[in-house]
């Protein structure tokens, strides 16, 4: 039996099986925030091990947790080593987004209608926890029927993404406990990530002096000013739209302010107003360029209120995933066997998100997003009410996956 006939015939006959591995996920809150995450690594763990699977429980320390505005976190490591050859990262990770309103599923019920399994992350990215996951096993029941493989396999569940992957991915390639020679990172089924935004996530505290609201001559409006300066920020972001990547699925800059805050009482002047800018950053920028040209564009902005302070905190800079030599090996393999198994072919694109992939490019690990899902975030309901997935797309990117590995394994 072929190589990729052995890897077929093992995905054929546990597809239930991987199934019911992503729904135990499912099940499994790991909302971030709070991040408490450490019971569903666990679980998770618990559930690879049941698989005759090795897994690393690298447990971050408090402080770093804390720091990063989590409660736990905990890192999975599974290493295969089929002989001599590259080392290959598959990353997900575990952590989501609150399920928020709107739902009309149970949001930690795995429910399946119609063939579409519900759930918060069943996209994003818990589905690629059973995709790397089963590509793996398929790979290991192939060399146990006698097919060779050059190279090794790692799982990398990870669970800070949705605050940066600092003490994730980040964490595992800063202290050498993986050192990859390529990633492939959660993504969609009918399209190849090569490249993504950036992000500057950045607090603007404007401090005045309390007042009584019968006399607020007397008083130093915090909140006035922070009108005026956001009202500079908006008129700044319209000039975004001029610059433009050249990356497909890419086009330029964007600004949100999307949290405010400040105030004592409806009548008492404003003394202290925080707010938190986004601003992504495309692959053609530099992120510390982009930071600190914001900075100089806020304290020009401030300078028209003289009376208040006006401080800055960045709470995340992520840099873009750009392309970089090496990925054209990654894509070559998913075209060839997407090509069939999708029935169209897999193109590559940027996408306006930013993930942990840039984290492995960053680190000069060539690195795409390839996974189960649909032809976008919007089709996923991913970050929304109702997230899905259709299950044969699981299927489908596992067995892409897969095969994929065969050939970048492939024994001379």
């Amino acid at each position: 039996m072929s190589a990729s006939a052995a890897i077929e015939s093992f995905l054929a006959t546990h597809r239930r099986e991987e199934e019911a591995f992503l729904a135990e996920l499912v099940r499994v809150p790991s909302d971030n925030p709070p991040g408490d995450c450490a019971p569903h690594a666990e679980r998770t763990a618990q559930l690879l091990e049941a698989m005759g699977l090795r897994v690393e429980r690298h447990v971050m320390p408090p402080d770093a947790v804390a720091a990063n505005g989590m409660v736990s976190c905990v890192n999975l490591v599974v290493r295969v080593r089929f002989g001599d050859g590259p080392v290959i990262a598959l990353n997900a990770h575990g952590d989501v987004v609150p399920p928020g309103l709107g739902w009309t599923a149970d949001p930690y019920g795995a429910e399946v209608r119609d063939g579409v399994m519900y759930g918060r992350g069943v996209a994003v990215s818990k589905s690629d926890f059973a995709t790397y996951t089963f590509a793996l096993r398929a790979l290991m029941a192939a060399a146990d029927e006698g097919e060779r493989f050059a190279g090794t396999i790692e799982l990398h569940f990870t669970y800070d993404e949705e605050v940066g992957g600092a003490i994730g991915p980040g964490w595992l390639l800063a202290q050498k406990v993986s050192v990859p020679d390529y990633a492939i990172s959660a993504g969609f089924s009918y399209g190849i990530t090569t490249a993504h935004n950036g992000c500057l996530h950045l607090e603007v505290q404007v401090t005045g002096k309390s007042g009584h609201a019968a006399e607020p001559e007397k008083g130093v409006d915090a909140l006035e000013a922070a009108t005026g300066i956001l009202g500079d920020l908006y008129a700044l972001r319209k000039s975004y739209g001029m610059i433009r990547s050249r990356i497909p699925g890419i086009r330029s800059p964007t600004l949100v302010v999307g949290l405010i805050r400040g105030g004592i009482n409806t009548n008492v002047v404003p003394d202290n107003v925080v707010f938190r800018i986004d601003r992504r950053i495309i692959p053609e920028e530099n992120a510390a360029e982009v930071e600190a040209k914001l900075q100089l564009d806020i304290e020009a902005a401030a300078r028209k209120w003289p009376a208040v302070k006006v401080t800055m905190k960045r709470i995340l800079l992520a840099s873009p995933l750009v392309p970089i030599a090496g990925q054209e090996k990654l894509i070559a393999a998913l075209q060839w066997h997407g090509q069939t198994i999708m029935g169209e072919p897999l193109r590559t694109r940027g996408v306006p998100i930013y993930t942990d992939a840039r984290l492995y490019s960053n680190a000069g690990v060539p690195a795409v997003l390839y996974g189960a899902g649909p032809r976008t975030l919007v089709e996923a309901n991913g970050h929304r009410a109702d997230e899905r997935l259709v299950l044969d797309d699981l299927h489908k990117a596992t067995r892409v996956v897969a095969l994929a590995l065969a050939d970048l394994l492939a024994a001379p």
